[in-house]
């Protein structure tokens, strides 16, 4: 166990996990969505090549985020997560400068590498510091993502309205500059907890590993995890075109998710205060029913006011989301296994971002198909709230089993 002495102050690893998270989570993989209609007017591009930029970013990322957590475990997560910072900016400077579709495909692949080595080892690295505050931390951590898509909503649009030619390659240099400095802050601050959780790990072998893979409560919670990949990266990446598809201005689009991105900076932290006394799956059903609710308006009522709602809904839920998912992951295993725990759901995660705009491109080029896919969405959705239910039922067995 770490002593208290040992440790870096808690507010130090919060605001490092902040950034991060705003670069690797919003800038690489989220604010793709804002960036894309400026983008794709200005190169042509269809929605089915739209939608396979975002495709191969989580295939990126599915292709890496085990090999970084074993990454992470022999080297350290300190390296790993400085690692994807490089590369994020590296990407980022890339897409600024790139007008063939092929060499996008691979820019954006560079990106979901950058999230798989940067996110995981960081959400692992936290919790290893502080394991009795585990929840709270991530929590913390994970307003990253609020703060980012406030800083993302905000900024994107107004750039693209002011610089009609060449905005939206002056956001990825925006966003190349934020993944140096973050860089350079988890180079002067971060450090690795003392390597005995590591050995430890190492040390139970394959046998320890496949016992995550076997644990009911794990499996159940990465479904749910894929059910979240596969909503959250549609929203992101086509709520805003369809927003501006019904004739609302870019400039409120932007608003709306800068407004989401507010919301989040606190619904982050409240629900892992929140689940540590509800239960997981508790704030699990409360998160993804809120999100049906918000993804099913501007289904049913394509105006304004439902787009606000879903906005305003999606920023109280969506990062209540991640947050009981990731703490929810590692409650039923042992704490040398929480790295394996991580990243296990994370693979569901990364899988269903790997489907989801592939698939809601092709029906968005069939049909104008917006209320198709959102509605589609929204039927995930329920999907995710039965899981979440079972989820209470299967960490109790495993809850026995341990004991």
């Amino acid at each position: 166990m770490h002593t208290v002495n040992q440790r870096p102050p808690a507010w130090l690893l919060v605001l490092t996990g902040i950034i991060c998270t705003l670069v690797v989570v919003v800038f690489a993989r989220l604010a793709y969505g804002l960036v894309l209609p400026a983008m794709r007017e200005d190169l042509g591009l269809s929605y089915a090549q739209a939608a396979n930029l975002g495709t191969v970013t989580a295939l990126g990322y599915l292709s890496l985020v085990m090999l970084a957590g074993i990454f992470a475990g022999r080297f350290g997560g300190r390296l790993a997560i400085l690692l994807g910072l490089l590369m994020g900016a590296l990407g980022f400077l890339g897409l600024s400068l790139a007008s063939d579709y092929y060499e996008l495909l691979v820019l954006m692949v560079l990106l979901g590498f950058a999230t798989a080595f940067a996110y995981t080892p960081l959400i692992s690295l936290l919790g290893a510091w502080y394991p009795e505050r585990r929840g709270t931390i991530i929590g913390l951590a994970n307003s990253g993502v609020g703060l980012g898509m406030l800083v993302a909503g905000s900024l994107i649009p107004w750039i693209t309205l002011k610089y009609p030619d060449n905005g939206w390659r002056l956001v990825w240099i925006i966003f190349a500059v934020a993944a140096l400095a973050a860089a350079l802050l988890v180079y002067l601050v971060l450090r690795d907890p003392p390597g005995i959780d590591r050995v430890s790990l190492q040390q139970t072998g394959e046998t320890s590993a496949r016992s995550v893979y076997r644990n009911s409560h794990v499996i159940t919670i990465g479904l749910i995890y894929g059910v979240v990949g596969i909503t959250y990266i549609v929203q992101s990446i086509f709520m805003y075109s369809f927003a501006l598809d019904v004739g609302i201005s870019a400039a409120t689009a932007g608003r709306l998710v800068a407004l989401m991105g507010f919301i989040s900076i606190f619904a982050g932290p409240g629900w892992g205060w929140a689940a540590d006394r509800i239960g997981h799956a508790n704030a699990l059903v409360t998160c993804m029913s809120l999100s049906l609710l918000g993804t099913l308006l501007p289904v049913f009522w394509p105006v304004t006011a439902a787009f606000a709602l879903h906005y305003v809904l999606l920023g109280f839920s969506i990062t209540g989301l991640f947050t009981s998912i990731l703490a929810a992951s590692t409650s039923t295993v042992q704490p040398t296994q929480a790295p394996v725990a991580v990243s296990f759901v994370t693979l569901f995660f990364a899988i269903g971002q790997l489907l989801g705009p592939a698939v809601a491109g092709l029906l968005i080029e069939w049909q104008d198909g917006f209320r198709l896919v959102f509605a589609l969405s929204a039927g995930l959705m329920a999907f995710g709230i039965v899981l979440s239910l079972i989820s209470a039922r299967t960490r109790q067995q495993n809850m026995l089993f341990r004991s």
